[in-house]
């Protein structure tokens, strides 16, 4: 089992002005130090942008507990999925996030090192993120929420485990 986040680097865009035009971005390259070191992060991280559970309840259940979360002494909140940067910020936009930072995996380098990441061939998304919710503080992986049944091509998309109000009770009985 992983006790520590993997070291990689994310992809990244951030706004930037002076790029100018239209589409003011430019490309970061974020570490995993840069997110993780000396702070207690959560980690939601799921199968895909724009796909159904994702949008309608997962991902939107942290946004709206995001302040409950920093009152318990979290410091952020990332959605992290097997989406490149250029989706993973519209699909934030589409749905209206206003807290939760969006960490694009694009090549599932920090799925596949976390033991997470599963092929869905079968719905044609190729390899994604199984579900799950992590609290991680200073690097190290306090506890996981991993959603049951997790194997290449499962049929189903369980969400029963990986939701905000488990992860937020847990910090709380902390």
């Amino acid at each position: 089992m992983v006790t520590t986040v993997p070291n990689i680097v994310f992809k990244t865009r951030v706004r930037d002005e002076s790029v100018g035009g239209e589409n003011p971005f430019r490309w970061q390259d974020v570490t995993t130090a840069d997110i993780f070191k000396g702070k207690k992060i959560v980690i939601v991280a799921l199968p895909g942008a724009f796909t159904p559970t994702c949008s309608s309840t997962h991902l939107p259940g942290f946004d709206a507990k995001y302040q409950e979360f920093i009152a318990q002494g979290i410091d952020e909140i990332y959605c992290l999925s097997v989406n490149d940067a250029f989706t993973m910020f519209q699909w934030g936009k589409n749905l209206g996030v206003k807290h939760v930072k969006m960490l694009p995996d694009g090549n599932g380098d920090f799925t596949r090192m976390m033991g997470m990441l599963v092929k869905k061939e079968n719905l044609g998304f190729g390899d994604r993120s199984w579900r799950y919710s992590m609290l991680v503080d200073d690097q190290k992986i306090v506890k996981i929420f991993e959603e049951p049944g997790k194997a290449d091509n499962f049929g189903a998309d369980p969400f029963e485990v990986s939701d905000a109000d488990t992860i937020l009770n847990f910090i709380k009985q902390k």
